[in-house]
């Protein structure tokens, strides 16, 4: 068991990039983190602990999180600093060599972060080098990441994020997604029913479905994203839930049917397109063409006339 005596009086700070599901983890690790003595830093603090939860859909993304490590390491002399996130998982030499950086973890390690930090947060700076000289940063190849890790988190006020499914299967041509998070797998819908009722006692009236491919749930458990969504509506409480994304190919008539009748589901669905080429959606590997993505919205504003629906283009 971690000893709060490690972390006791320490002070924080986290800079997330990317996702919103990276920044529902990244809450979650400031939650544990606050639990054992952690308080984040104020205005003017050097911090002793510097969390970057990284992104890497692009080598713009990789780009920005060297530049957040920099800026993080040059403001707080000292700290240590942890990296995690699919930059972390997708590069991990690479971000281990950058000056400052005390400790690399990967998808798998992301949810034992206290645990790593227990063993390396009382080493001096000199010993923490020789750590690193000695050991690989902490990853594991793609095909052995298996570990879901439960987040459900607060945003801005009432705003709950809950972490419903994690990972994907469809490996289109143009994303790293697949190879920085491992396959899809999610919690099941007794574990999530049991974070959106705290989240009700804690006071939270909305929370937003978060995943990398929340319609493919139920991969690991053998449910079903409908059943979710059911269990979900009967807990008293929350008031408004949010679809933060889902596949054209993955929003069913089945759910959509639900939501259009449902206690608390908002009419708000933002549904990937990606291209409104054929020949470029063939390229890239998705799962649907333009005519069934336009038969999709139809019958989006045909069950829900009000629907207010976003696009990735």
């Amino acid at each position: 068991m971690t000893e709060a005596s490690v972390f006791e009086g320490k002070k924080a700070v986290y800079f997330t990039l990317g996702c919103k599901l990276n920044f529902a983890e990244t809450s979650t690790i400031g939650r544990l983190l606050k639990e054992m003595g952690v308080r984040t830093v104020r205005a003017g603090e050097r911090a002793d602990i510097c969390v970057v939860n990284t992104c890497s859909v692009t080598e713009v993304a990789d780009h920005k999180c060297r530049q957040a490590i920099h800026k993080l390491v040059r403001q707080h002399p000292g700290a240590f600093v942890v990296v995690t996130g699919c930059y972390a998982q997708l590069k991990p030499e690479q971000v281990s060599a950058i000056d400052g950086v005390d400790l690399v973890l990967g998808a798998e390690q992301k949810g034992d972060i206290l645990r790593y930090l227990e063993e390396r947060l009382p080493l001096l700076p000199a010993e923490r080098k020789l750590a690193d000289a000695e050991h690989e940063a902490y990853t594991v190849p793609t095909k052995d990441i298996h570990t879901f890790v439960p987040s459900c988190s607060c945003g801005d006020r009432t705003r709950y994020f809950l972490k419903v499914q994690d990972g994907c299967d469809y490996y289109c041509t143009y994303c790293t997604i697949p190879y920085a998070r491992g396959r899809s797998r999610n919690g099941s819908i007794a574990s999530l029913v049991r974070q959106a009722e705290q989240a009700a006692l804690e006071g939270g009236r909305e929370i937003v479905l978060t995943g990398v491919n929340i319609g493919d749930f139920g991969k690991t458990t053998g449910e079903s994203f409908l059943d979710l969504v059911k269990a979900l509506d009967r807990v008293e409480g929350i008031a408004r839930y949010r679809i933060s994304s889902i596949e054209p190919n993955l929003l069913t008539e089945e759910v959509l049917a639900y939501c259009a009748e449902s206690r608390a589901f908002m009419p708000h669905f933002h549904i990937p397109l990606q291209s409104g080429s054929d020949e470029v959606l063939k390229l890239m590997r998705r799962r649907y063409t333009t005519k069934f993505f336009a038969e999709k919205i139809s019958r989006v504003k045909e069950l829900i006339p009000d629907a207010f629906i976003g696009v990735d283009v």
